[in-house]
């Protein structure tokens, strides 16, 4: 009915839809939850971000040093080659002393040692003996031996060049010594020892 008296026709009812089926349903909810899902997930995420970068503290930073090994298949160094050399040094024989006759040191205890030697071409002519005794003695090199007496004042020996050549002499007792040299024409080479107060000789 209409305010002015007159009938309004209302329109039939209509008849109810029929019920979806649930394979239907399920087509329309799980796209819907899905989207849902994912806007949650969003915000969530959102929301951390903002709350977390508050609470985040700084993290320590730590350096570690790590000493860098060799690499094991290096190829090892080649030693540097050796170069010898070798010289070969011809060693000069040095030159013997010529042994020199030493009238001293040889005479033994209660003797007395008489000695000459060098060189005399044309001959020398040699005595030797004591204040009490004079002897001959031949040849070069030449030594003779006397026993000492108790009252001998010296002993002595004498070689008179004959024309030339180079000749020393000696005479020696108790370790004491004298010697003498003569050289060229026909001079003498003469050594005498004397016995002093104390028994001994010089």
């Amino acid at each position: 009915m209409s305010w002015d008296g007159h009938h309004t026709p209302q329109p039939p009812a209509s008849a109810p839809a029929p019920p979806r089926p649930k394979w239907a349903r399920k087509r329309i909810l799980l796209p819907v939850a899905g989207a849902l899902f994912l806007a949650g997930v969003g915000i969530g995420s959102a929301n951390g971000e903002e709350g977390g970068t508050e609470s985040k503290k700084p993290t320590p930073k730590v350096t570690v040093t790590v000493t860098a090994k060799p690499p094991s298949n290096r190829a090892k160094a080649e030693p540097t080659p050796t170069v010898t050399v070798t010289r070969t040094v011809t060693a000069k024989p040095k030159a013997k002393p010529k042994p020199k006759p030493k009238p001293a040191d040889e005479a033994p205890a209660g003797t007395a040692v008489f000695k000459v030697w060098g060189s005399a071409p044309s001959g020398v002519d040699i005595t030797y003996g004591s204040d009490s005794e004079n002897l001959d003695g031949h040849g070069l090199p030449l030594t003779k031996t006397l026993r000492i007496k108790d009252d001998s004042l010296y002993y002595h020996i004498s070689a008179q060049l004959m024309g030339g050549g180079d000749v020393k002499c000696s005479v020696t007792i108790d370790g004491e010594t004298k010697s003498g040299h003569a050289r060229g024409g026909y001079n003498i080479c003469s050594a005498q020892l004397n016995g002093d107060f104390s028994g001994g000789w010089e």
